[in-house]
């Protein structure tokens, strides 16, 4: 299909109803007519063909399907019963469904539309579109197109949220090819800890296709732990851009676990924007059958005394292809950098591929960086020293697997949502192999 030509008609009677983000969306609107879809000729996107997801008989409109709210009870994860809830359905946010525990005191949540045109529209205008000066793509700039159905969230100085903020991704493709843009700008401003939950479900047989940005700004002394779940199973394909910025002296922890998907694009931005900035990066990805997951990562150490670690772990399966993309920048004005990235990957079949390519391009000369990947198979040796105990080599090989991926895991501080991931992890590697 034509993609320009498609969502043309679409852009023009939506933009009509925009007032606060209608330059904004304009602005993406001509980046995208003129640059299009990413296609292979691209080198960030040589793996991954984006073009070929968009087919005909796409559905794509901004209303949303009505969906009974009490079968949203069956979306929520293991210990999070009692969080901040916050609902797309096909790609719009949903206010009616927006659950908050948390004080108001503490958390505002409304639509990106409200607030580019108040008390924030300050913070929008400074912020939004931020991730486009590292992913100057279509894809990025037709998702800026459609923003205004969009959420903004804003966690209050000083604020220390006792449940965390859970968004739920829901894709209705029970009438066929569903395409959803999700679009989230986030504030977590100085002195306040919050942890954000990413979760994406599928109602339906169809295929789904998610082009989501999100982008978070994280301020003075503050503490983020980001954590993005993809479980949606066979036909579910995802583009998805998480990009945050530390504007000052924080920390963040981001975890990314990819358990299921048709073709899956991970895009995580961490800017280190602010000196003494912390960030650690975890990605786990347990890949079977004709899985594609492409993950992508940029660690920008703009400012001097900035820490920063990145371990990203794959097992593939089957006819899967795993892909990681890892780079690291070092600016001039950045001294004492320290900034650490390595990718492991297991191979568990002979039509399983994976491709690495971490990277460094350091500008100053007063850090310590390093980066490292590694590909291959089982340890025969510790698979016979677990046969010979009378462990049967299907758990033998779960027991290397599950360990493979437990540091990552633990990354995950929720407890009940800890175990449940890794009850999903331990299923499928003892029904994969």
């Amino acid at each position: 299909m034509d993609a320009k030509i498609f969502f043309k008609e679409i852009y023009q009677h939506q933009v009509k109803d925009a007032s606060n983000l209608k330059s904004f969306q304009q602005k993406n609107w001509d980046a995208f007519s003129e640059l299009g879809l990413p296609a292979i000729k691209h080198e960030e996107w040589k793996y991954t063909k984006v073009k070929n997801l968009f087919k005909d008989g796409l559905i794509y409109d901004q209303q949303a399907s009505s969906i009974n709210k009490d079968a949203l009870s069956n979306f929520i994860l293991p210990g999070t019963e009692k969080a901040n809830h916050v609902f797309f359905v096909n790609g719009i946010y949903q206010p009616e469904l927006t659950e908050i525990s948390d004080s108001t005191d503490l958390l505002v949540i409304k639509t990106l539309e409200a607030a580019s045109g108040d008390e924030d529209s300050a913070f929008v205008d400074a912020y939004l579109g931020g991730s486009y000066g590292y992913n100057s793509d279509g894809i990025n700039a037709l998702n800026a197109s459609f923003s205004s159905v969009g959420a903004f969230i804003k966690v209050r100085k000083g604020a220390v949220l006792t449940q965390p903020i859970v968004i739920h991704h829901i894709s209705d493709a029970q009438a066929g090819l569903r395409f959803n843009q999700p679009r989230i700008l986030i504030s977590i401003e100085s002195l306040s800890q919050a942890t954000i939950i990413e979760t994406y479900n599928r109602i339906g047989t169809n295929e789904s296709l998610t082009n989501e940005v999100i982008e978070i700004c994280v301020e003075k002394e503050a503490n983020l732990r980001y954590i993005k779940i993809q479980n949606e199973g066979a036909g579910a394909n995802h583009t998805g851009t998480t990009h945050i910025r530390q504007l000052a002296k924080a920390v963040t922890h981001a975890v990314t676990i990819t358990l299921s998907g048709s073709v899956v694009r991970n895009n995580l931005n961490m800017v280190m924007d602010g000196e003494f900035g912390e960030s650690h990066m975890f990605g786990l990805y347990l890949l079977d059958g004709n899985t594609q997951a492409d993950n992508h990562t940029i660690v920008d150490n703009a400012m001097p005394n900035c820490f920063s670690n990145e371990l990203y772990k794959g097992i593939m399966d089957g006819s899967s292809s795993g892909i990681f993309n890892g780079k690291i920048f070092v600016r001039k004005d950045a001294q004492k950098t320290n900034a650490y990235q390595t990718n492991k990957n297991i191979l568990m079949s002979e039509n399983s591929s994976a491709n690495t390519k971490p990277q460094l391009e350091i500008f100053a000369d007063d850090v310590k960086c390093s980066h490292g990947c590694t590909i291959g198979k089982l340890d025969d040796d510790a698979l016979f020293y677990l046969r010979a105990r009378g462990i049967s080599e299907q758990n033998a090989k779960a027991l290397l697997l599950h360990a493979f991926a437990a540091d990552i895991l633990q990354q995950i501080e929720i407890e009940e949502l800890r175990a449940y991931i890794d009850g999903l992890i331990s299923d499928r590697l003892t029904l994969s192999i």
